[in-house]
């Protein structure tokens, strides 16, 4: 059995200019980001690389349109190596551009048990969300079919993950919260996956630890406590990677996808929307083992009896962002049942890490239970 995945190196610095110094930043380079980030962390830096701004193609998450047309526009740069400087949406695209040599997203997805690396990649993250800096795994909205997916390979792995906390001191409380909250989710679904380890666990409860630490401090003393925890929450969300890298996640995130592809709803808060739901779904069917000992440990970080401990959670949760139920996203009851459909069809690979498995009539009653 793989008991955990360490694949990219992984390196800290305090400032990008550390960065940029160490890894020689310079041409055969292309630097994907966002316009404001390229502005005030690197263009003082005059380094000779090439640059992309993802909002330039188009906003929200990654879709199958805008990530064709970075592909075609990286492809004229001739670059040798990508620096994905930003969140999930920058990071999801960039492992994309590093296995293509000009095939379209439709194109990669069908050869996807073939794909090679192309180009090198660098990731720094600049939330403290995704811990996909340590994954092979990108989800693209497939606009043509109507749901995210997630593309998977070998060769998708960053060669280097970079951890600079100082570029997220910028970062808005709501992104914060969205972002940590997915982190939240990638540990918890990891520790109660099938494939999860004593090493993935070793992460993924740190992970929670920390996260549920810095909500507790958050609400007691108000958002400006958050700068000197941007590190802490950095961490935990690269350790919350380490864990779902090789554990996976799973309902979660699958009931997520047809919220986030048709109603545009942050990753985050589609995933936050779902947490609780899948979470006592699964204990209605099985109350022992891993979610036994999640239960338990969860009501010793929240201070309350294990029989309380999901509404302990969104209590805490929802000083950090409101939970809404779904129809207050525009979803309609008629949306239910093609949701749940959609899920069996397509979420394959999330739904067989489920810690029980679910089948439609009870992905169905989760969705009506959140409606």
């Amino acid at each position: 059995m793989k008991e955990i995945i360490f694949r990219p190196e992984l390196y800290e610095f305090e400032s990008c200019a550390d960065f940029a110094r160490e890894f020689q930043l310079g041409e055969g380079d292309l630097i994907l980001t966002n316009a404001f980030l390229f502005e005030d962390y690197f263009k003082g830096l005059d380094l000779p690389v090439s640059t992309l701004f993802q909002e330039r193609y188009g906003a929200g998450e990654p879709t199958d349109l805008m990530v064709d047309a970075i592909l075609e526009d990286a492809a004229k740069t001739g670059c040798k190596r990508i620096i994905a400087v930003g969140g999930g949406t920058i990071i999801d695209i960039a492992k994309v551009m590093a296995v293509s040599s000009g095939e379209t997203v439709d194109d990669l997805y069908a050869k996807a048990a073939a794909l090679q690396k192309k180009r090198g990649l660098v990731i720094v993250p600049t939330t403290c969300g995704t811990g996909s800096e340590m994954t092979n795994i990108s989800i693209i909205n497939r606009t043509r079919i109507g749901t995210k997916m997630g593309l998977v390979s070998e060769a998708m792995f960053a060669d280097q993950a970079v951890l600079i906390p100082a570029l997220l001191t910028g970062l808005p409380f709501p992104v914060f919260a969205t972002s940590s909250i997915d982190a939240l989710v990638h540990a918890v679904e990891s520790s109660l996956s099938p494939k999860a380890t004593p090493y993935t666990r070793l992460f993924g409860y740190k992970a929670i630890e920390m996260i549920l630490r810095g909500y507790q401090r958050l609400t007691k003393e108000g958002p400006d406590a958050l700068v000197p925890l941007l590190r802490d929450f950095l961490i935990a969300s690269n350790y919350a990677g380490l864990a779902f890298g090789t554990a996976g996640c799973a309902a979660v995130h699958a009931l997520s996808y047809p919220l986030g592809g048709k109603y545009h709803v942050p990753h985050g808060e589609s995933n936050y929307a779902m947490f609780t739901g899948v979470l006592k779904a699964y204990q209605s069917i099985r109350r022992d083992g891993a979610l036994q000992e999640l239960n338990a440990y969860l009501s010793k970080l929240l201070g309350c009896e294990e029989a309380k401990v999901y509404d302990a959670l969104e209590t805490l949760l929802n000083h950090i962002l409101p939970k809404k139920p779904l129809h207050a996203y525009g979803v309609t009851e008629a949306d239910l049942p093609e949701f749940a459909r959609s899920v069996m069809e397509t979420q394959g690979r999330l739904m067989g890490n489920n810690f029980v498995p679910l089948d439609e009539a009870q992905v169905l009653h989760i969705y009506q239970s959140l409606y």
